[in-house]
């Protein structure tokens, strides 16, 4: 990349005593985002800088995911040097990027489409900074990378699955808030269940979201643990034996009615439920992966190599490339009857064969 090659150029000769502008070597100062080759190889310091959504740090969800990947990086790119900022409100989005962008971090990491307005709006104003955004694309923003994520895939098995283990015969879900990120699992989850119902001549019931109308239950909240419960006791009221909540922190409060009553088991969504909230391993069926940590290891570990972050296409995860899935039944294992299991291999392969569609308005492309 020829940007790049000139940074390096104008480096070396002042190494030697020299200055050159950055003009002199047919290099516009705002032509190449700051992270997207400025450092000089793996061994120069890389700031990777994360602004988390409102969820905090140790939200057992997608915070936590990208968190997992910056750190990850490291491990990578021994040059890596992570940091975070929480954001407790959506007020906090711009002044936190904007505070990274003074700081002069390589590599800013919003985390959630939740942020991408502001993204969108200091990026506009830093056109030489890299930036990276999580469930989220900024059209025609080249200094903005998005690793965006085709969840609908996967909640679609989890949807087949949780039809199938069903005892009841009525499975539920929920979101946090009502936006595309969030809507997009409980597509897929619902037309899951549709197909079981579908292959099986079976009737099925979700409760908490009609596709077709996109209305549902909301938390209005990823941190409300009390909310979590409230839905999740309602939801069990009405039958209810697997719920999916789509809520961050919001959805421990499910898990917690799920634990302590029995009367349900829970599909948990962004990292494997039994890592990131090992406590509540023995009420996860299942988790629907959504592969944030690989994805932003990946982008940051590039970065820091002094590879340039191509905006277009950027970062699609799928079941084809492993950027989504559903985890591992853990505790479950045994209580998942073995044909079940092996439909649900078999949805997968036709699923990424294309012999089986999978369609949600709220799917990136």
């Amino acid at each position: 990349m020829r940007p790049v090659r000139g940074k390096r150029i104008v480096a070396i000769l002042a190494a030697g005593g020299l200055t050159l502008a950055a003009a002199a070597c047919g290099q516009a100062p705002d032509e190449t985002p700051s992270g997207a080759g400025s450092s000089s190889g793996a061994g120069a310091p890389y700031k990777a800088c994360m602004v988390t959504d409102v969820g905090g740090i140790d939200d057992k969800s997608f915070n936590a995911s990208a968190w997992a990947g910056v750190q990850a990086a490291k491990t990578a790119q021994s040059n890596v040097e992570p940091e975070y900022v929480a954001s407790t409100a959506e007020a906090d989005y711009e002044p936190n990027l904007r505070g990274y962008v003074t700081k002069k971090c390589d590599f800013v990491l919003a985390v959630g489409g939740l942020m991408g307005d502001a993204t969108k709006k200091v990026a506009a104003e830093s056109t030489s900074q890299q930036f990276g955004i999580v469930d989220s694309a900024i059209e025609g923003a080249k200094n903005v990378y998005p690793m965006q994520f085709a969840t609908d895939q996967a909640a679609f098995l989890a949807g087949y699955l949780a039809a199938g283990y069903s005892k009841s015969g009525k499975v539920a879900t929920y979101g946090g808030l009502k936006i595309p990120p969030v809507t997009v699992f409980m597509d897929g989850f619902a037309d899951g269940v549709a197909y079981y119902n579908k292959q099986k001549s079976k009737n099925v019931q979700v409760l908490g979201w009609t596709k077709a109308a996109q209305n549902g239950t909301f938390a209005e909240s990823f941190t409300d643990q009390n909310k979590g419960k409230a839905i999740a006791n309602n939801f069990i009221s009405q039958g209810a034996d697997v719920i999916m909540p789509v809520a961050g922190g919001t959805g421990l409060g499910s898990a917690d009615v799920a634990k302590s009553g029995g009367k349900a088991s829970i599909v948990w969504v962004d990292q494997d439920g039994c890592k990131s909230a090992s406590q509540y391993c023995d009420v996860f069926l299942t988790t629907v992966v959504k592969n944030i940590t690989d994805a932003v290891e990946q982008a940051v570990a590039t970065g820091a190599a002094g590879q340039p972050l191509n905006a277009d296409p950027g970062y699609l995860g799928t079941l084809e490339n492993n950027g989504v899935s559903i985890a591992p039944y853990n505790s479950f294992d045994s209580k998942v009857d073995s044909g079940l299991k092996g439909e649900v291999d078999k949805l997968k392969a036709d699923i990424i064969a294309g012999t089986v569609k999978v369609e949600s308005a709220s799917s990136p492309k």
